[in-house]
């Protein structure tokens, strides 16, 4: 495979950020009068940004709000997560050894994903993993997210590279369809958090450690 650069999603695929995401969840539904949401069904929700995490654990948990709520609720979540977003969260085993080896290789990297810029930049520096990317693009940054190819080709262009030159690293439909909806190769990896199981995503490529990476990308 002769490519110059890799684009990783984040949670899911290189982090495990969960656990942080459901707390902050959780204060928002409380204040709300509604129930915790469990683990799993945070693992559930997460994949499309803050909005649609948020809409989807007011979903589950009583009547459903407006879309004319989003916004304030999201504020309110965004409230609690930022400044905590490393509390619980960890880098999948691996992880830092992968970008590193890449790295090392000569590959450039970027990071593709739909979380809000913002609390990303907080746990890429938290998690030591920010020297590792040259390009950061965040779920709020551009008007449509993945799986709509548009930040993949945003990513590109800040990299000056063309579609055929980058491979994308995801956990869900959203990052293997933005792939494919760009015209770019992938992988994906058979953890993180997906409602569908990893076979039917179609993806070109699926590991199930971050080191098969360095091994399959030579």
């Amino acid at each position: 495979m002769a490519f110059k650069a890799i684009i990783f999603d984040l949670d899911g695929t290189l982090i495990d950020s969960a656990p942080d995401l459901r707390t902050a969840c959780n204060k928002v539904l409380a204040q709300h009068g509604r129930r915790a949401i469990t683990l799993v069904e945070t693992m559930k929700f997460v994949g499309n940004g803050a909005p649609k995490l948020v809409e989807r654990a007011f979903a589950a948990t009583g009547d459903e709000v407006s879309l004319d709520e989003i916004p304030a609720l999201t504020k309110e979540f965004l409230g609690f997560y930022e400044g905590h977003e490393a509390d619980e969260t960890k880098a999948y085993d691996g992880a830092m050894e992968c970008l590193k080896a890449l790295k090392d290789k000569g590959y450039r990297l970027a990071l593709c994903t739909n979380k809000p810029k913002g609390p990303t930049v907080n746990l890429l520096r938290d998690l030591a993993m920010a020297d590792f990317f040259e390009v950061v693009l965040g779920g709020d940054e551009l008007e449509r997210k993945k799986p709509d190819p548009q930040m993949i080709h945003h990513v590109l262009d800040q990299l000056s590279l063309s579609v055929d030159e980058a491979i994308m690293v995801g956990d869900s439909p959203n990052d293997i369809d933005g792939a494919k909806n760009a015209g770019m190769a992938n992988i994906a990896v058979s953890f993180g958090y997906r409602k569908v199981p990893v076979e039917e995503m179609g993806a070109d490529h699926v590991v199930d450690h971050l080191k098969e990476i360095v091994e399959l990308i030579g």
